[in-house]
């Protein structure tokens, strides 16, 4: 018998199934489940079916749904019936639901743990990736009301819903009986389902910011009616720039007799246009943006670039006006770039959009540039546009309310129009995703960040997401991990993108400088080594160099295999009459360009001060570059993205699918079944070639400073050198032998928190924690209490000499420096005496919790730690054990699940590394040791996050092996992981 929603006990409405989807083709729909007040929506909607795709769903004609029907496709308990519904504009698109069903395919309540399930996708709406957002959803659901599997009956012919059950991922099997086509689902996710589902979201939010940058009209919505004032700025910026679109001026102050402004036409409404409006740019005061909004939705418009202000950044009331724009606009399908944006510009020849508040458009080049900050977004474009740079695109989000820096990266990442990704952000709404798609991204162009509010710890205005506890050092190394090339200074982000954006990256750290000043090249020699590079001593061409010496000195250090990058510092010549020359800059730029086009690729830097033209002519020759096809990476082969197995085919624009996921197809139902949906896609988003610097460079960037030039060239080393190794990268161990028992862990930590876990969670005793971190083959050397002197005796008599004697006391724990620690007692006597001055110095026994631990082989003592951060998830982390490694933040990071070469770099990224290598005549300790005890940490924490945090402490490492001496450990019920659960923007 089915349980009626008032005896479930879970029948109240899950409101945390409701989700904003972005669909295949960029728009937006709301997925949420269905009410009981949604019985004329769902009669209006199967109206709009077609009969061929209600034959697919019902295996029979079925022209209408019966008052029966009705009631029970939207009377649910949420429990063991479920329904979901794609909307837009607040009426379905598509629906599915399940049903739970025991080994006989009756229905069911828990624990049986299979359900059939249907959908259905109105023909209208298929083809946009419908179906496959909502299996997504509904496999989820389910798996939290506690269905492991899904029955799908189909009919032969409907291929379209085969391919959709086929394509997600999911193990399954497959039968053919009594005329359909039997399919079960095991809805455990797989590596296989969650890179289909990754690439569906890539391919999806890429188009949505593809839609905004590339519309095919776009109306400026209050233009005012004389020049000047922020609607009508857009309008002169849009035709100056020669938009390629239709322009339209909205104003519905506008005298009906008006037909044009500015030589556009002009409308007091969307309505009276005749024609689709793709993209609309809207600057009216905010509180009749509303209205605009819902004129917009109306009409189709695609996505809107609301540069209203009086939002977030005015308070809590501005805060709700924003969060309703967001929801009014996505009920629409709509996506937003703001408000209190600054507006957005694309190049591109086919295109040439300027729908920015811009006063200085940029000229056409290969970076793309996104920043939350309208007054940083102005200084960029200022700075970009001085240094004669280009932009391939350009978004400023303002408040992002919507639009955010991850759906750039995922812009970025397929855009062959974009070299460099540049990015200004103030938060990092989704920590987890933005380093998943950094590292992509970064695997076939740079990406560089300057990250502002870095101490405030702010989140966009009006945004509602975890707030990261993480310091900034430690946010700094996860970038670093993730491949993104992290700058301090808006400066320091234009002179880095500069060179990458123009120059081949360096295959090493070896820099040879030249110039004709001695003193512009020693400083240049001392900035590369403070930068960690090897810099060639200088070479002084002399005051006296000519334009043909720099060309000869310049082509000579190309040729030279022992450099790997070249720096050239100059100053203005000294003519006969003593007096400086700095008019020769293009002649001297010239000589440049000549030497770099004819030798080696390798990249070329100039360090000049005050000489007249000089950067203007490097600039011109690539400022306006056309778009340009790189097939090799540095090591000469085709670039693949981290992870991508090692002698895989070079990624293409037309990569092969994922197994089993041929091209199109979705569709609707299943009767126990499925109907009709719209064509599949690949599981992986197609990896655009790797955009490597141009092999023969056109455009050498110029810097005002050394420190600036040496900066820009060293970090354009390490993404060089992270680029080489993220072709082949490392691997996390299994650790499958007898030192390993998950399932035993497992046990262990559900006992531990037993059947109503404290959300505060629980630290464990020394013993449970002892216990719980065997089962992952990292030993913790037990410690005895010593509440007396006797007791203290019995327990190194137990442990064996020589010990040691420890207070454990929350504020004694580690302080060896306060005399709570008493090492190398060798007998009885030595013990008591260290008991007596203890307890005499520090306090009684019960107030300091004595332990007497068994001496460990001496070495280097070092920390362990693993713990999880609500919005950048599981974080590992090492360093040397005492106060210098604390007070100088002395402390290397890595995300879980760490590679063997995260554990490697980890421990080798610290400022007091060689420490551990044999500094200063010292035996060198055994790093493979550790590396491992790193990995079994590693692997303990990704695979049971209820492990919030664990600290061991010290870990002495010797030359041979290592002892873990102390352990923290803390358990509680695991954080929900956005980044594995279905498709979501972000909730309001």
């Amino acid at each position: 018998m089915e349980p009626t929603p008032e005896l479930s006990p879970h029948h109240a409405y899950p409101d945390h199934w409701e989700a904003d989807v972005v669909l295949r083709d960029g728009g937006t729909a709301r997925i949420r489940p269905i009410t009981t007040d949604d019985a004329e929506r769902l009669v209006s909607f199967y109206e709009q079916v077609s009969d061929e795709s209600k034959y697919y769903r019902f295996f029979a004609p079925y022209p209408r749904l019966s008052d029966r029907d009705v009631h029970r496709f939207t009377h649910h308990d949420y429990v063991d019936r479920v329904g979901l519904a794609v909307t837009i504009g607040g009426e379905f698109i598509g629906t599915v639901r399940f049903d739970r069903i025991n080994e006989q395919g009756r229905p069911a309540s828990a624990p049986a743990d299979e359900a059939e399930v249907a959908f259905l996708v109105q023909d209208a709406h298929q083809g946009r990736g419908v179906a496959s957002a909502l299996l997504e959803h509904i496999a989820a659901v389910a798996r939290e009301r506690g269905i492991r599997r899904f029955a799908a009956e189909v009919l032969p012919a409907n291929n379209k819903m085969i391919k959709v059950f086929r394509d997600a991922g999911y193990t399954q099997q497959r039968s053919f009986e009594d005329g359909s086509v039997h399919l079960t689902l095991d809805l455990e996710p797989t590596e296989k389902s969650l890179a289909v589902q990754r690439g569906r979201e890539q391919r999806a939010e890429a188009r949505s910011v593809q839609r905004l940058l590339a519309p095919g009209s776009v109306a400026v919505i209050g233009t005012g009616r004389t020049p000047g004032g922020v609607g009508r700025t857009v309008l002169r910026n849009l035709l100056a720039a020669g938009f390629t679109g239709r322009t339209y001026a909205v104003n519905r102050a506008f005298d009906e007799g008006l037909a044009t402004l500015d030589g556009v036409p002009a409308h007091r409404s969307l309505g009276e246009i005749d024609e689709r409006v793709d993209l609309a740019v809207i600057a009216v005061p905010a509180h009749r943006v509303p209205e605009a909004v819902a004129d917009c939705g109306e009409h189709g418009v695609q996505g809107l670039v609301v540069l209203s202000a009086g939002y977030a950044e005015r308070g809590s009331a501005g805060r709700e006006l924003q969060r309703e724009l967001v929801r009014q606009a996505r009920s629409y399908g709509m996506r937003i770039i703001g408000p209190n944006a600054f507006g957005i510009i694309n190049t591109a020849e086919s295109v040439r959009l300027n729908a920015s508040l811009a006063p200085e458009p940029p000229a056409r080049g290969r970076i793309g540039l996104f920043t939350q900050s309208g007054a940083i977004g102005i200084a960029l474009l200022s700075g970009l546009h001085r240094r004669g740079a280009g932009l391939s695109s350009f978004i400023s989000a303002g408040n992002r309310a919507d639009v955010s820096g991850n759906d750039f990266l995922q812009y970025s990442f397929e855009d062959q129009d974009t070299d460099v990704a540049l990015l200004y952000l103030e938060s990092l709404g989704n920590p987890r995703k933005f380093t998943r798609l950094a590292r992509r991204t970064a695997a076939v162009k740079p990406v560089v960040v300057v990250k502002g509010a870095r101490h405030s710890g702010t989140n966009p205005p009006g945004h509602a997401v975890p707030v990261s506890r993480i310091p900034d050092a430690t946010v700094s190394a996860l970038m670093r991990q993730a491949g993104v090339i992290r700058v301090d200074t808006v400066t320091e982000m234009v002179d880095a993108g500069l060179l990458l954006a123009g120059q081949p990256l360096p295959a090493g750290p070896r820099v040879a400088i030249l110039g004709n000043s001695e003193s512009l090249g020693l400083l240049t020699y001392d900035a590369c080594l403070a930068e960690g590079l090897r810099p060639r001593p200088p070479r002084d061409l002399t005051t006296a160099a000519s334009p043909q010496d720099f060309r000869d000195a310049l082509a000579e250090a190309l040729a030279d295999g022992t450099c790997d990058a070249v720096i050239v510092t100059a100053i203005p010549w000294v003519g006969e009459n003593g007096e400086a020359e700095t008019g020769d800059g293009e002649v001297l730029a010239a000589a440049l360009r000549g030497a770099a086009a004819g030798g080696p690729a390798k990249p070329v830097a100039v360090v000049h001060v005050e000489i007249g033209g000089l950067a203007e002519a490097l600039a011109a020759a690539s400022s306006t570059a056309a778009p340009r096809t790189r097939p090799t990476t540095l090591a000469g082969r085709p670039a693949a993205a981290p992870g991508a197995p090692t002698g895989a085919a070079p990624p293409t624009a037309t990569a092969p699918t994922e197994p089993g996921t041929e091209a199109p197809a979705e569709t609707a139902g299943t009767a126990g079944t499925a109907g009709t949906a719209e064509p599949a896609e690949p599981a992986e988003p197609a990896e655009p070639e790797a955009a490597e610097p141009p092999a023969r460079p056109g455009r050498i960037p110029a810097y005002p400073a050394a420190e600036r030039a040496v900066r820009a060239m060293a970090e354009a080393v390490k993404y060089a050198q992270w680029r080489r190794q993220a072709a082949t990268p490392g691997k996390v161990p299994e650790f499958l032998d007898e030192t390993t028992d998950e399932p035993g862990a497992a046990a262990l930590i559900d006992t531990l928190l037993g059947t109503a876990p404290d959300p505060r969670g629980r630290p464990l005793t020394h013993d449970e924690a002892r216990e719980l971190l065997g089962r992952y083959g990292i030993p913790v050397r037990p410690t005895l209490p010593a509440p007396d002197p006797e007791a203290a005796v019995a327990a190194a008599a137990r442990l064996g000499y020589p010990v040691a004697l420890k207070t454990t006391a929350p504020h004694l724990r580690h302080r060896a420096d306060l005399g709570g620690v008493r090492l190398d007692l060798t007998d009885e006597d030595a013990l008591r005496r260290a008991y007596a001055e203890v307890t005499e110095l520090l306090g009684k026994p019960a107030e300091l919790l004595p332990v007497v631990q068994s001496m460990a082989p001496r070495g280097v003592d070092t920390v362990v730690r693993a713990s999880i951060d609500a919005a950048a998830g599981a974080v590992l982390s090492f360093g040397l054990a005492g106060a210098p490694s604390e007070l100088l933040g002395d402390t290397a990071h890595r995300l879980v699940p760490a590679t063997d070469r995260d554990a490697a770099e980890l421990i080798r990224s610290i400022k007091a590394a060689p420490v551990l290598f044999g500094w200063r005549g010292s035996a060198p300790v055994d790093t493979p040791a550790l590396e491992e005890l790193l990995l079994r940490l590693s692997r303990l924490v990704d695979d049971h996050p209820e492990v919030v945090s664990v600290a061991l402490e010290p870990v002495v490492v010797a030359p041979q092996g290592l002892t873990v001496l102390g352990a923290t450990v803390r358990l509680a019920p695991p954080p929900p992981r956005g980044d594995l659960g279905p498709r979501r923007l972000p909730n309001y």
